[in-house]
């Protein structure tokens, strides 16, 4: 899991292992193996052909995720940490224990499955104390509350009015934003009604956002970096009354990193709520220098 890889350096436990996904944060390709792999990886098709071949190969029962039974026999893992929150972006738990059930040393599973923004804090610290390092974990979350403390006391002061925003984790088909995604809309400042906290994201149908006329449109579709994500936008450009929508009119649609929203690492989501309360509030909060390559305004790109 790139979650928990994140996790895992941010907290200083990178010592502790020992092998990764293909999808894990640059630094952890460059120093650990990968062990997960895609059958997709290193393809790029257009969200509508990805969609499509997901769905379909979740009807015919195939499995797009495959483990390198070879390299986790020789790491012989203590514990492997998983997850069964999405079987599209990520290999679930059931893969992982038929890749596992060969080896000669069983290793622990541990499912790390956040609903919430507060879930994803809490498994911070199961990742810590599965490791003994559980004080890390403390250290870790005191910070990164903090953070966020300091980006509502700024909001508060400045007396600012909640953003009517729409956060898009897909465009083709359109998904609206679900789990932890709505709540860091709220600490930034904003309030998405299309979401669903601590929920999936679901198909959305365009003409509720037309009626809904956000103000603000965020674009992040799961996996991909804002460059990739604006060859995307096409689809949404060609929809029946997208020039009319407020946020287009006055030119504030994002387009912003994934890892920020559908990377479920509490650091990263924290960075996620810092930059959405930049983009929602510009008057009060100032978007850090070291987040600003991580998202682009669409009409001045």
């Amino acid at each position: 899991m790139p979650a928990v890889t994140q996790m895992l350096y941010d907290m200083g436990l990178e010592d502790h292992l020992h092998g990764i996904t293909f999808e894990c944060p640059p630094r952890a390709l460059e120093e650990k193996k990968p062990v997960v792999r895609c059958i997709l990886e290193g393809k790029e098709y257009s969200s509508k052909q990805i969609d499509r071949f997901f769905t379909e190969s979740k009807k015919q029962g195939k499995k797009l995720y495959y483990v390198d039974e070879a390299l986790l026999a020789e790491i012989a893992p203590d514990i492997i940490f998983t997850q069964d929150m999405c079987d599209v972006c990520q290999i679930d738990t059931e893969c992982t224990a038929a890749a596992v059930a060969n080896l000669d040393k069983q290793p622990q599973l541990i499912s790390i499955s956040p609903n919430g923004l507060a879930d994803v804090f809490d498994n911070a610290v199961t990742i810590a104390k599965a490791l003994g390092k559980e004080e890390a974990a403390y250290r870790y979350l005191a910070g990164l509350n903090q953070r966020i403390d300091a980006i509502v006391d700024r909001l508060r002061a400045a007396k600012v009015r909640p953003k009517r925003v729409s956060l898009l984790e897909w465009v083709d088909p359109i998904y609206n934003c679900g789990h932890w995604i709505p709540h860091q809309i709220g600490y930034a400042g904003g309030v998405d009604m299309l979401s669903n906290p601590s929920g999936n994201s679901v198909v959305t149908p365009w003409e509720k956002i037309r009626q809904y006329d956000p103000e603000i449109i965020v674009v992040a579709p799961c996996g991909f970096n804002t460059k990739r994500a604006v060859k995307e936008m096409y689809p949404l450009l060609d929809k029946n009354g997208w020039p009319s929508l407020k946020a287009v009119k006055e030119k504030n649609v994002f387009i912003a990193d994934f890892d920020l929203f559908t990377q479920s690492s509490a650091s990263t989501l924290v960075d996620g709520i810092e930059l959405l309360a930049g983009i929602f509030h510009e008057e009060a909060v100032s978007i850090p220098e070291r987040l600003k390559p991580k998202y682009l305004r669409f009409y001045e790109y």
